[in-house]
């Protein structure tokens, strides 16, 4: 059988259920107000340079491009120099092109390459060749 209803309880159902959509329309409001926030174009470039630097990739990238080029710049200086010679400047170009490259994409040869060159900087002459010697036998071990 179906069950009787009195006028109160009735009055007192409308008004339970006026206040929930009250409260559900303050909060439809409010999470309509932090939307529209989020979406604002100034808000959307902050949060994208924030991601950006909290991104260890990105900064690796970086890094890794930044030594690179700063290598490929040395190389090209080293084998181009004061030379007028346009065969020998696109020599050095295509030099800066392709040590930029192999050096962004695996920093790890940059670094070894760096440290055999502090190394031999460091050392007297006479010790040059026992390190150029180890040098060599370190790279024989990433062959």
């Amino acid at each position: 059988m179906r069950e009787r209803y009195t006028v109160a309880d009735l009055h007192a159902a409308i008004e339970e259920l006026e206040t929930q959509q009250a409260e559900e329309g303050q909060q439809l409001k409010q999470q309509f107000r932090l939307t529209y926030e989020s979406v604002k174009p100034i808000n959307l470039i902050k949060s994208t340079f924030r991601e950006a630097a909290e991104s260890t990739d990105l900064k690796n990238n970086i890094l890794s491009t930044t030594f690179g080029l700063a290598t490929g710049f040395v190389s090209k200086t080293a084998f181009v120099g004061l030379s007028s010679n346009p065969m020998k400047k696109l020599l050095g170009n295509a030099l800066l092109f392709g040590v930029t490259n192999v050096i962004a994409k695996n920093p790890k040869i940059g670094i070894f390459l760096l440290d055999g060159i502090l190394k031999i900087i460091r050392k007297k002459p006479n010790q040059v060749d026992a390190v150029v010697n180890q040098l060599e036998k370190e790279e024989n071990l990433f062959i």
